[in-house]
């Protein structure tokens, strides 16, 4: 092959690698022009119609049927029922460590004391035979009497001390944690309640009720962290408290609860119910709350395919055989059909919605 030949064949792959090159470039933004367009054809179907004027801008939710079926909704129609009548409030769990050192203090007090009290009891009887020594013709001195009843009196002093020591712990416990549990923890023995405190089975709590309120054992108290979204536990009413509470105006009474999730100088909210007083509303089921921005919500069906979210209120828990939930007086009333499987799906779409709205601003 000549060389003229060669720089053809060159010209010709030359040429060719800059025809490819230019096809390339110009039906580059055809091709993706073509791909968006298929993109955009493929949209996926919000089942929300409407944002209408709800609680905090709900929308409304359509659903056929046949695709609630599907989906697994499940709705409950509410019932009216009556609740007594609760008081709320607060309170918070005590630290107990001062109390266990006055109670290790009034303890080792009496410990002294006791010692002392064998000690006086040995003086008195070596008082008394240095005395018959000392009478039977003065076998001992009256020096050696009267240093045995110097030592004797020494002894009745340092008794008197440690009980007066002891007296002031204890007055002191009362001052601080009123009588019931200084008395729990001046007994040599501690009973199963405060045993129960001291092993941290059960907490200490210091409730704060309103002036009208006077509660006593069997007024029942129901308590829960402060902000949390656990179930409200039981507290056992132990005695008044002697000190208020700097922050909120009341009267303070000392509860005990199991520890559970419960810290020391955690803030509560408390229920206590009000005898003789009933109101009537709905409870709505556990199982239909959804959580949402740190609120409680449920989906509530208002037509054969339309589900609007409804804010509701989980101030009062109520718990019994036939049906457990969240008392409500306002908002749903009877009668009114609630999702109790599928309103989290429910929420999921109503959010896509939001999203997209957001998003096409």
């Amino acid at each position: 092959m000549n060389r003229k030949a060669t720089i053809i064949i060159g010209l010709q792959a030359a040429l060719i690698v800059i025809l490819f090159w230019f096809l390339i470039f110009y039906g580059k933004d055809e091709y993706e022009a073509a791909s968006t367009k298929g993109e955009e054809g493929i949209e996926t179907k919000s089942l929300v119609v409407a944002n209408q004027a709800n609680e905090k801008g709900a929308a409304t939710l359509i659903l056929p049927t046949a695709l609630q079926q599907q989906s697994g909704i499940q709705t409950t129609k509410l019932q009216t029922t009556q609740n007594q009548s609760a008081t709320a409030s607060f309170g918070t769990v005590e630290p107990i460590d001062s109390l266990i050192e006055m109670r290790t203090r009034y303890l080792a007090a009496l410990a002294d004391g006791n010692v002392t009290r064998s000690t006086i009891t040995s003086a008195e009887q070596n008082l008394h035979r240095l005395q018959l020594l000392n009478q039977d013709d003065k076998n001992v001195s009256d020096r050696a009497v009267q240093e045995a009843q110097a030592s004797l009196n020494s002894e009745k002093a340092k008794l008197a001390t440690s009980a007066t020591l002891a007296n002031g712990i204890r007055d002191n416990m009362r001052q601080q944690w009123g009588s019931t549990l200084a008395n729990w923890a001046t007994q040599t023995r501690s009973n199963s309640e405060f045993e129960s405190l001291l092993q941290s089975r059960e907490v200490l709590l210091k409730i704060t009720l309103p002036f009208d309120v006077t509660p006593n054992k069997n007024t029942p108290l129901q308590i829960a962290p402060m902000g949390s979204q656990t179930q409200l536990v039981k507290a056992r009413f132990i005695s008044d408290a002697p000190q208020a509470d700097s922050t909120i105006q009341g009267k303070t009474y000392f509860y005990s609860a199991p520890a559970g999730s419960l810290r020391a100088g955690m803030r509560v909210t408390t229920r206590l119910n009000t005898q003789g007083k009933t109101s009537s509303g709905v409870i709505i089921p556990h199982e239909a709350v959804v959580w949402y921005s740190n609120q409680a919500w449920v989906y509530q069906k208002i037509g054969a395919d339309k589900f609007v979210r409804r804010l509701i209120s989980t101030e009062v828990e109520i718990e019994s055989e036939a049906i457990s939930g969240w008392y409500n007086t306002t908002g749903l009333v009877a009668n009114d059909v609630v999702v109790i499987s599928g309103a989290q799906l429910l929420l999921s779409e109503e959010l896509k919605y939001q999203i997209k709205n957001e998003n096409e601003d």
